[in-house]
């Protein structure tokens, strides 16, 4: 295995869509609590609203009141049809009530035309949104009182209080277009990756990394972080086909079984490959729903989390 020394490597988990979790008693704050207790390093959450997920937001404050450690963030929160000034209130409470346990990833959205119908957003407004909306909310976590005059907002003595406890207040974008990746090196402090293989990861970074010298900033190299999809169980399994269909559609000409782990050693051999481009902290996202979380979250803690240092 590569020597991640360079980097502190973190692992992470992610949950989608829910519906057998949700339908047993406490079977959510379960998972939250086998996730602390086994030192997972976060937990995040997807946000889409035409399907069986939680609303981040509502997640990301269970988890707050529900675990003392365990850290958290939305992969990703929408940015475009949501007001920049109560937007950072709510991420900047979730930081205060968590004692500076709140991740912010902040993107787009998926391109879903239900997606957008409910953020009432035109796709092709998506983008000046958030290139103007994180910049205000960066403001807002910062300073006693803004005032901001722009193509979409307008306000005067705006205030967001109480300030997040992590100061500076980091924001990671999420994305692969190229015009996403520049904005990433323009705007951001982190990179979160999707569905994307090593290679790509590593061209990747180098856009952003171009993207942050033109703008007179530098990048921490170890803000790079990709979600792994992997199969729950034992032994090897074929890569689902609506993961291998995502897959696809975001890159055609790769393998899904270069992106997605069909067995827990593939997730070693993964984390492995994106380390030696760069990358370093993790979440690991179940292409299936367990049958038995608490078995699950054992058996993958005892092969991935000796992977953090």
């Amino acid at each position: 295995m590569c020597n991640p020394d360079r980097m502190k490597v973190r692992i992470g988990y992610g949950i989608g869509a829910v519906p057998k979790l949700m339908g047993t008693p406490d079977g959510f704050g379960r998972v939250i609590d086998d996730l602390d207790r086994l030192r997972y390093d976060s937990l995040w959450f997807p946000e889409r609203i035409n399907s069986p997920q939680l609303d981040p937001i509502v997640a990301m404050s269970y988890v707050a009141g529900r675990s003392k450690r365990l850290k958290f963030g939305p992969a990703v929160s929408v940015v475009p049809g949501r007001n920049p000034v109560l937007m950072a209130k709510m991420l900047a409470s979730l930081d205060v009530v968590s004692g500076g346990r709140c991740l912010p990833a902040l993107g787009l959205g998926i391109a879903n035309t239900a997606e957008h119908q409910a953020f009432q957003v035109d796709r092709k407004e998506r983008a000046p949104w958030l290139n103007e909306a994180m910049p205000l909310m960066r403001r807002l976590w910062a300073e006693d009182e803004v005032d901001h005059e722009g193509p979409r907002f307008s306000i005067t003595g705006a205030r967001v209080l109480p300030k997040p406890i992590q100061q500076p207040f980091e924001v990671w974008l999420g994305g692969q277009a190229p015009s996403e990746l520049r904005r990433t090196g323009r705007l951001a402090d982190g990179w979160l990756a999707s569905f994307t293989t090593p290679q790509t990861v590593a061209e990747s970074i180098t856009v952003i990394e171009e993207a942050a010298a033109e703008a007179g900033r530098t990048m921490d190299p170890e803000h790079y972080g990709v979600l792994i999809p992997y199969v729950p169980g034992e032994g090897e399994a074929d890569v689902p086909e609506q993961i291998k269909a995502v897959v696809q559609m975001r890159k055609p000409d790769a393998d899904p079984r270069d992106v997605v782990a069909t067995s827990r050693a593939r997730i070693v051999d993964l984390v492995d490959q994106y380390l030696s481009v760069g990358a370093s902290k993790f979440v690991l996202f179940p292409a299936a729903e367990p049958e038995d979380w608490t078995a699950e979250l054992e058996a993958l803690a005892q092969v991935a989390l000796p992977l953090q240092t």
